[in-house]
Protein backbone atom coordinates (compact mmCIF):
# COMPACT_ATOMS: atom_id res chain seq x y z
CA UNK A 1 0.00 0.00 0.00
CA UNK A 2 1.04 3.59 -0.63
CA UNK A 3 -0.39 6.54 1.32
CA UNK A 4 0.07 10.02 -0.16
CA UNK A 5 -0.19 12.80 2.41
CA UNK A 6 0.44 16.54 2.67
CA UNK A 7 2.66 18.55 5.01
CA UNK A 8 2.47 17.04 8.49
CA UNK A 9 2.48 20.45 10.12
CA UNK A 10 -0.69 21.62 8.40
CA UNK A 11 -2.67 18.77 6.86
CA UNK A 12 -5.31 17.62 9.34
CA UNK A 13 -6.96 15.27 6.87
CA UNK A 14 -3.61 13.64 6.13
CA UNK A 15 -3.11 13.06 9.86
CA UNK A 16 -6.41 11.19 9.99
CA UNK A 17 -5.56 9.02 7.00
CA UNK A 18 -2.08 8.29 8.37
CA UNK A 19 -3.37 7.34 11.83
CA UNK A 20 -5.94 5.06 10.20
CA UNK A 21 -3.18 3.34 8.25
CA UNK A 22 -1.15 2.91 11.43
CA UNK A 23 -4.19 1.57 13.28
CA UNK A 24 -4.72 -1.05 10.58
CA UNK A 25 -1.39 -2.67 11.38
CA UNK A 26 -0.71 -3.11 7.67
CA UNK A 27 2.56 -2.10 6.04
CA UNK A 28 2.42 0.97 3.83
CA UNK A 29 4.77 3.34 2.06
CA UNK A 30 4.39 7.02 2.91
CA UNK A 31 4.73 9.73 0.28
CA UNK A 32 4.68 13.37 1.45
CA UNK A 33 3.86 16.13 -1.01
CA UNK A 34 4.33 19.79 -0.11
CA UNK A 35 0.94 21.47 -0.42
CA UNK A 36 0.99 24.73 -2.39
CA UNK A 37 4.77 24.57 -2.65
CA UNK A 38 7.09 24.35 -5.63
CA UNK A 39 5.88 21.65 -7.96
CA UNK A 40 2.47 21.42 -6.29
CA UNK A 41 0.56 22.02 -9.52
CA UNK A 42 2.43 19.17 -11.18
CA UNK A 43 1.97 16.91 -8.17
CA UNK A 44 -1.78 17.43 -7.88
CA UNK A 45 -2.30 16.68 -11.57
CA UNK A 46 -0.13 13.56 -11.45
CA UNK A 47 -1.56 10.11 -12.07
CA UNK A 48 -1.15 9.22 -8.38
CA UNK A 49 -3.39 12.09 -7.22
CA UNK A 50 -5.71 12.30 -10.22
CA UNK A 51 -8.47 10.07 -8.76
CA UNK A 52 -8.87 12.42 -5.76
CA UNK A 53 -8.88 15.58 -7.85
CA UNK A 54 -5.49 16.51 -6.42
CA UNK A 55 -6.49 16.21 -2.77
CA UNK A 56 -4.75 14.35 0.06
CA UNK A 57 -4.75 11.85 1.65
CA UNK A 58 -5.08 9.21 -1.02
CA UNK A 59 -4.41 5.50 -0.51
CA UNK A 60 -3.28 3.14 -3.24
CA UNK A 61 -3.86 -0.49 -2.27
CA UNK A 62 -2.52 -2.34 -5.27
CA UNK A 63 -4.80 -1.29 -8.13
CA UNK A 64 -7.46 -0.08 -5.68
CA UNK A 65 -7.48 3.63 -4.93
CA UNK A 66 -9.27 5.24 -1.98
CA UNK A 67 -9.41 8.95 -1.16
CA UNK A 68 -10.97 10.99 1.65
CA UNK A 69 -9.77 10.11 5.14
CA UNK A 70 -13.05 8.53 6.25
CA UNK A 71 -13.21 6.34 3.15
CA UNK A 72 -9.61 5.28 3.82
CA UNK A 73 -10.51 4.39 7.40
CA UNK A 74 -13.50 2.32 6.24
CA UNK A 75 -11.45 0.56 3.56
CA UNK A 76 -8.80 -0.42 6.07
CA UNK A 77 -11.38 -1.51 8.63
CA UNK A 78 -12.91 -3.81 6.00
CA UNK A 79 -9.47 -5.35 5.37
CA UNK A 80 -8.41 -6.01 8.96
CA UNK A 81 -11.71 -6.25 10.86
CA UNK A 82 -13.92 -3.44 12.06
CA UNK A 83 -13.30 -4.22 15.73
CA UNK A 84 -9.80 -2.79 15.33
CA UNK A 85 -11.37 0.62 14.68
CA UNK A 86 -14.81 0.59 16.31
CA UNK A 87 -16.10 -0.37 19.79
CA UNK A 88 -17.64 -3.83 20.04
CA UNK A 89 -20.55 -2.61 22.18
CA UNK A 90 -23.47 -1.62 19.94
CA UNK A 91 -24.36 1.56 21.81
CA UNK A 92 -20.73 2.67 21.98
CA UNK A 93 -20.22 1.87 18.31
CA UNK A 94 -23.29 3.90 17.34
CA UNK A 95 -22.05 6.92 19.27
CA UNK A 96 -18.52 6.60 17.89
CA UNK A 97 -19.82 6.47 14.32
CA UNK A 98 -22.05 9.48 14.92
CA UNK A 99 -19.18 11.48 16.43
CA UNK A 100 -16.91 10.59 13.52
CA UNK A 101 -19.55 11.59 10.97
CA UNK A 102 -20.19 14.89 12.78
CA UNK A 103 -16.49 15.71 12.83
CA UNK A 104 -16.14 14.78 9.19
CA UNK A 105 -18.89 17.11 8.02
CA UNK A 106 -19.10 19.81 10.69
CA UNK A 107 -17.29 22.36 12.86
CA UNK A 108 -16.57 24.67 9.94
CA UNK A 109 -16.14 27.71 12.18
CA UNK A 110 -13.45 25.98 14.24
CA UNK A 111 -11.65 24.69 11.15
CA UNK A 112 -11.63 28.11 9.52
CA UNK A 113 -10.51 30.09 12.57
CA UNK A 114 -8.08 27.49 13.92
CA UNK A 115 -6.21 25.80 11.06
CA UNK A 116 -3.89 23.02 12.17
CA UNK A 117 -0.35 24.29 12.69
CA UNK A 118 1.52 21.90 14.96
CA UNK A 119 4.70 23.99 15.17
CA UNK A 120 2.92 27.15 16.27
CA UNK A 121 1.69 28.32 19.68
CA UNK A 122 -0.75 31.23 19.60
CA UNK A 123 -0.94 33.41 22.72
CA UNK A 124 -4.11 35.29 23.56
CA UNK A 125 -6.23 33.68 20.84
CA UNK A 126 -9.69 35.26 20.84
CA UNK A 127 -12.42 32.67 20.42
CA UNK A 128 -15.33 33.95 18.33
CA UNK A 129 -18.86 32.92 19.41
CA UNK A 130 -19.30 30.47 16.52
CA UNK A 131 -15.96 28.83 17.30
CA UNK A 132 -16.81 28.65 20.99
CA UNK A 133 -20.05 26.88 20.11
CA UNK A 134 -18.06 24.26 18.18
CA UNK A 135 -15.64 23.83 21.09
CA UNK A 136 -18.47 23.44 23.60
CA UNK A 137 -20.16 20.85 21.38
CA UNK A 138 -16.94 18.86 21.01
CA UNK A 139 -16.21 18.93 24.74
CA UNK A 140 -19.76 17.79 25.45
CA UNK A 141 -19.37 14.80 23.14
CA UNK A 142 -16.00 13.94 24.62
CA UNK A 143 -17.49 14.09 28.12
CA UNK A 144 -20.37 11.79 27.22
CA UNK A 145 -18.16 9.26 25.45
CA UNK A 146 -15.69 9.14 28.32
CA UNK A 147 -18.42 8.92 30.99
CA UNK A 148 -20.43 6.19 29.25
CA UNK A 149 -17.82 4.13 27.45
CA UNK A 150 -14.33 5.19 28.52
CA UNK A 151 -13.64 2.71 31.32
CA UNK A 152 -11.31 0.56 29.22
CA UNK A 153 -8.58 3.15 28.71
CA UNK A 154 -7.74 6.86 28.38
CA UNK A 155 -9.33 7.40 24.97
CA UNK A 156 -12.88 8.37 24.03
CA UNK A 157 -14.17 4.80 24.02
CA UNK A 158 -11.43 3.28 26.16
CA UNK A 159 -9.09 1.85 23.54
CA UNK A 160 -7.65 3.99 20.75
CA UNK A 161 -9.91 3.83 17.70
CA UNK A 162 -11.68 5.63 14.88
CA UNK A 163 -13.10 8.44 17.02
CA UNK A 164 -9.65 9.30 18.38
CA UNK A 165 -8.19 9.20 14.88
CA UNK A 166 -10.77 11.68 13.62
CA UNK A 167 -10.53 14.04 16.63
CA UNK A 168 -6.70 13.98 16.81
CA UNK A 169 -6.39 17.19 14.73
CA UNK A 170 -8.77 18.89 17.16
CA UNK A 171 -6.41 17.93 19.97
CA UNK A 172 -3.57 19.53 17.99
CA UNK A 173 -5.63 22.68 17.43
CA UNK A 174 -6.53 23.01 21.11
CA UNK A 175 -2.82 22.83 21.97
CA UNK A 176 -1.77 25.30 19.27
CA UNK A 177 -4.38 27.90 20.21
CA UNK A 178 -4.20 27.42 23.97
CA UNK A 179 -7.83 26.42 24.42
CA UNK A 180 -8.66 26.02 28.11
CA UNK A 181 -10.54 22.79 28.78
CA UNK A 182 -11.85 20.97 31.86
CA UNK A 183 -9.72 18.34 33.58
CA UNK A 184 -11.26 15.29 31.90
CA UNK A 185 -10.65 16.84 28.47
CA UNK A 186 -7.07 17.78 29.34
CA UNK A 187 -6.42 14.18 30.38
CA UNK A 188 -7.79 13.02 27.04
CA UNK A 189 -5.71 15.58 25.13
CA UNK A 190 -2.60 14.42 27.00
CA UNK A 191 -3.38 10.78 26.14
CA UNK A 192 -3.76 11.49 22.42
CA UNK A 193 -0.76 13.84 22.25
CA UNK A 194 1.54 11.37 24.00
CA UNK A 195 0.47 8.39 21.87
CA UNK A 196 3.51 6.97 20.08
CA UNK A 197 2.00 7.49 16.62
CA UNK A 198 0.98 11.05 17.40
CA UNK A 199 4.42 11.84 18.72
CA UNK A 200 6.00 10.41 15.57
CA UNK A 201 3.77 12.68 13.48
CA UNK A 202 4.49 15.72 15.67
CA UNK A 203 8.24 15.16 15.54
CA UNK A 204 8.12 14.87 11.76
CA UNK A 205 6.02 18.06 11.56
CA UNK A 206 8.56 19.91 13.70
CA UNK A 207 11.36 18.78 11.40
CA UNK A 208 9.68 19.96 8.20
CA UNK A 209 11.13 23.06 6.57
CA UNK A 210 8.09 23.81 4.42
CA UNK A 211 6.10 26.93 5.30
CA UNK A 212 2.66 27.71 3.91
CA UNK A 213 2.31 31.45 4.45
CA UNK A 214 -1.48 31.55 4.16
CA UNK A 215 -1.80 29.22 7.15
CA UNK A 216 0.86 31.04 9.14
CA UNK A 217 -0.93 34.34 8.61
CA UNK A 218 -4.23 32.98 9.92
CA UNK A 219 -2.53 31.76 13.09
CA UNK A 220 -0.41 34.84 13.68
Amino acid sequence: MKLIIGNKNYSSWSLRGWLAAKQSGLAFDEVVVSLYGKGWDDARSSESLAPSGGKVPILWDGETVVWDSLAILDHLADKVGRDRFWPKDEAARAMARSMVAEMHSGYLALRSAMPMNIRNRVAGFEVAPQVRADIVRILGLWAEARARFGDGGPFLFGAFGAADIVYAPVVARFITYGVTVPGFAQAYIDAVWSHDWMQAWVNAAMAEDWVIEQFEEVAA
